[in-house]
């Protein structure tokens, strides 16, 4: 893998690490900042929106500029989105700031901000690791998804942990750690020449590729979003809150292990990774539909989120094989905000959903996967290389 990797791959688990760091914090926020459940929505929403729609423009610049340009302005916004955050939150729980006005500095600073700066992140790592070999190419691809899911693990639990000792620990550690890692990151990091790799196949043969790849990345949110609500309905019993939050985490698991270690380990090409992940994830939506037990429940899940793992990264990897080294960025854009679309479709679509049949979430989750599967059937380029041991 290019040396300019691991760094990239650290920077992407600190940075997503100290944004995940507030996500226990926001129900207290909202209550004690008198906001109301849809403006909290509307903060993630478009923080999400903001990184899927500036996702291919740091693919441009990052072709067009280089990839220092695009981590010193990333890495930039991301402090000073934190920093913000954390000044909002502060003058409005002293009261010189109006519910209104808070909300208002939350939406600059938590979702325009951040979120257009986290997204040069992961596009940044993903061009890098898309001028690897090919040979290491899968694998270097799911080590980039793999470092911002354990981000998503890890960050939630230490923010809890520290929200114990005070709110304001994780609100004020996120914006240092962002500073930190940005100052190690631009002293570390060096841009060495790519391996000039011509493009293995045409553009248009991964049309298919993107299509599954969306397909998936918005199935599982269809059914992340309401699983645990799913457990609760179909118990029909007192559970803890502990034993419902165990199914998403298994998922997580799922997903980096296909990432983190199936995907190294196989080294299978990318044309095979969706044609054995995308029906393995379908396996797991059709376990979900009928899981009459919690710990089936958390089974059918670890196996979408094994499935899920092995094909997006396919995907990712299908995506940079169509693409010389100059035009990685562009590539790692889109690939980027294919998936941050489908964050942005699917809790309101699988909160529609489940508000016309608790089950019909998961049910679509599974039409979605099959007709991932369809897709993935296709003659994708990727599927016809094999990708030398």
């Amino acid at each position: 893998m290019p040396r300019t990797l691991t760094p990239l791959l650290l920077a992407v688990l600190a940075i997503f690490t100290a944004q995940q760091l507030l996500t226990p914090l926001f129900p207290v926020l909202t209550h004690d900042l008198d906001l109301t459940a849809s403006q909290y929505g509307l903060v993630l929403s478009i923080s999400a929106a903001a990184l899927a729609l500036s996702s291919p423009l740091w693919g441009l610049a990052l072709d067009f500029l280089g990839l220092r340009a695009v981590l010193i302005a990333g890495l930039a916004l991301c402090v000073a989105g934190l920093a913000g955050f954390a000044a909002a939150v502060t003058l409005a729980s002293g009261e010189t700031l109006t519910p209104d006005l808070a909300f208002v500095a939350m939406l600059v600073f938590r979702s325009l901000v951040l979120g257009g700066g986290l997204a040069s992140l992961p596009v940044a790592a993903l061009a890098v690791a898309g001028t690897s070999y090919e040979a290491q190419r899968t694998g270097a691809v799911g080590l980039v998804g793999a470092a911002s899911g354990l981000a998503a693990v890890l960050g939630p639990l230490v923010g809890g942990g520290l929200a114990v000792v005070s709110l304001m620990v994780p609100l004020y550690l996120a914006p240092v750690i962002a500073l930190v890692v940005a100052v190690v990151v631009l002293v570390v990091v060096r841009p060495v020449p790519p391996v000039e790799q011509p493009p293995r196949f045409q553009p248009w043969e991964v049309l298919p590729a993107f299509g599954a790849g969306f397909l998936l990345h918005l199935s599982f949110g269809l059914a992340e979003v309401v699983v645990i609500l799913l457990v609760k309905d179909r118990m029909q019993t007192d559970i803890s809150a502990g034993t419902t939050w165990l199914v998403p985490i298994v998922a997580a698991v799922g997903l980096l292990g296909a990432q983190a270690v199936l995907v190294p380990l196989l080294r299978w090409p990318a044309g095979r990774l969706m044609k054995i992940g995308a029906p393995v994830a379908l396996a797991g939506y059709a376990v979900l539909a009928v899981a009459p037990s919690v710990l089936l429940v958390a089974l059918g899940f670890l196996v979408v989120g094994l499935g899920v793992g092995l094909a997006v990264t396919g995907f990712a990897a299908a995506a940079t094989l169509a693409a010389g080294p100059r035009h990685q960025g562009l590539v790692a854009g889109l690939v980027n905000a294919t998936a941050g679309i489908a964050v942005v479709v699917a809790p309101m679509a699988s909160g529609l959903l489940h508000d016309v049949e608790p089950n019909a979430p998961v049910i679509a989750a599974g039409v979605a996967a099959a007709l991932a599967t369809g897709l993935a059937l296709l003659p994708i380029g990727p599927s016809r290389v094999r990708i030398p041991v």
